[in-house]
C-alpha cells in the first residue's frame, strides 16, 4: 500500500494527512475484497524497515494503527472477517500487541474474508526467523535435517495456515515487492499500477483481478492448451 505520503505532498498537505486518507482505502479495498468472493487479503502496513523513518512519522503512524484497531474490528466482525497480523510484534508497544491479540481472538471462528495485516513485518526476517527455529528444532533431536524440505520450512513462517498469495498488486508506480512474503510470493502474479495508495478503490482492485484472469499461470510447467 504505496504512495500516501506522495499523494499528501501533491495536496501540500503533511505525510499524515496522506496515511489517514489510506486508511480510508483500506476499508474500501476490505470491502470490495468482500465482496468480489476474495478469500485471502494480506496488506503490507509497516514493514520492518518502516522503523527508520523519522521518529514523528513513526509515533503518528502508531497513532493511526491503535485508531483502526479501536475503530474498525467490531466493524470486521460484524462482516464475518477474520483478523490475523504477522511480523515482529516485539517492536510494537505493549498495548498494541495486546490489542492486536484481542482483535484475534474475537473474530477467530470468521470465514467470509481471511484478512492478514503485515505489520513490523520483512520478508527476509521472517525466513531467517523460520530458519533459526528449525535449527532449534534440529538441535534439540524434533526434527532431522535431511528430512527439511519446503513443506517442513513453510510450517514455520508467519503464514503457515495461509495459502500463499495468487496476486501481489503494489501501488504508486513502483516496481519492487519490497521484503513482501518473499518465501510465498514465489509463484504469485504482480501487478503494478501508478495509482496511489490513497486512490486506490474498488475499481481498481477489480482491474487487477481481471489482469490475473488474462495471465497463462504454468508454475513451470507447459500449458495443455
Amino acid at each position: 500500500m504505496d504512495g500516501n505520503g506522495r499523494w499528501a505532498k501533491a495536496r501540500g498537505l503533511p505525510r499524515t494527512a496522506g496515511h489517514r486518507k489510506g486508511i480510508e482505502s483500506v476499508r474500501t479495498v476490505i470491502e470490495a475484497a468482500r465482496e468480489l468472493g476474495v478469500e485471502y487479503l494480506t496488506l503490507y502496513g509497516f514493514s520492518s524497515e518502516n522503523w527508520r523513518r523519522p521518529e514523528g512519522e513513526v509515533l503518528d503512524l502508531m497513532h493511526l494503527l491503535r485508531f483502526y484497531l479501536r475503530s474498525e474490528i467490531a466493524e470486521l466482525h460484524r462482516n464475518g472477517i477474520r483478523l490475523r497480523v504477522i511480523g515482529d510484534r516485539n517492536r510494537l508497544a505493549p498495548d498494541i500487541v495486546s490489542m492486536i491479540a484481542n482483535a484475534e481472538e474475537l473474530t477467530r471462528g470468521n470465514k467470509v474474508l481471511n484478512l492478514t495485516i503485515a505489520l513490523s513485518y520483512g520478508g527476509r526476517a521472517e525466513i531467517a526467523r523460520a530458519a533459526a527455529q528449525l535449527a532449534r528444532e534440529v538441535l534439540a533431536g524434533a526434527v532431522s535435517a535431511d528430512g527439511i524440505d519446503e513443506e517442513t520450512f513453510a510450517a514455520r513462517l508467519y503464514t503457515a495456515d495461509i495459502p500463499d498469495p495468487d496476486l501481489l498488486v503494489r501501488t504508486s508506480g513502483e516496481k519492487r515487492i519490497s521484503n513482501f512474503l518473499l518465501w510465498q510470493c514465489a509463484y504469485a502474479e504482480l501487478v503494478f499500477t501508478d495509482t496511489l495508495w490513497p486512490d486506490f478503490g474498488k475499481r481498481d482492485l477489480e482491474d487487477a483481478i481481471q489482469e490475473f484472469r488474462r495471465r497463462d499461470r504454468r508454475f513451470g510447467a507447459v500449458n495443455s492448451r
